[in-house]
């Protein structure tokens, strides 16, 4: 959980989707740049869950920090709360939250921390650096935003 209808993970199986379906997702966000599997494709289908890949608008070298493109579509999507309850995943579910902290003004300490919690021996000084740059300026912060932001 990242905040209130808000969550995050790596791609699922299927001992995950009794959980899932629990959370009555409405959108589901997948930032990897791959196609996840066939299961978890059907199951967001039966479910009726709106599919948002925005993963295939990455960088080409897996090793760079996701766009700033990819970012802001994130975020526009992730702040409808129209959209929620909603999760954001990529393949492990670690590297993704940091701009959306520093949208909520925490301090660079606190996002990094969180940031390194998650992503364990994966850290990645260009995430870091990613997220130390993003000029929050370049969100749309809609009018009906959620209350946790």
């Amino acid at each position: 959980m990242i905040e209130e209808d808000l969550y995050r993970s790596g791609q699922p199986n299927e001992l995950n989707f009794p959980f899932l379906e629990k959370l009555g997702l409405k959108t589901v966000v997948w930032l990897a740049p791959e196609e996840p599997n066939q299961r978890f494709l059907n199951f967001i289908d039966d479910q009726d869950i709106k599919w948002q890949h925005l993963g295939v608008m990455s960088s080409v070298n897996a090793l760079d920090p996701i766009t700033e493109e990819v970012v802001l579509a994130a975020l526009e999507i992730i702040l409808n709360p129209r959209n929620h309850p909603m999760t954001v995943m990529c393949n492990l579910g670690r590297h993704r939250t940091g701009c959306l902290r520093k949208l909520q003004k925490w301090n660079l300490t606190s996002i990094f921390e969180e940031y390194r919690r998650y992503a364990g021996p994966k850290v990645r000084v260009l995430n870091e650096q990613f997220i130390e740059l993003f000029d929050t300026d370049l969100v749309r912060v809609p009018v009906n935003r959620p209350k946790w932001l």
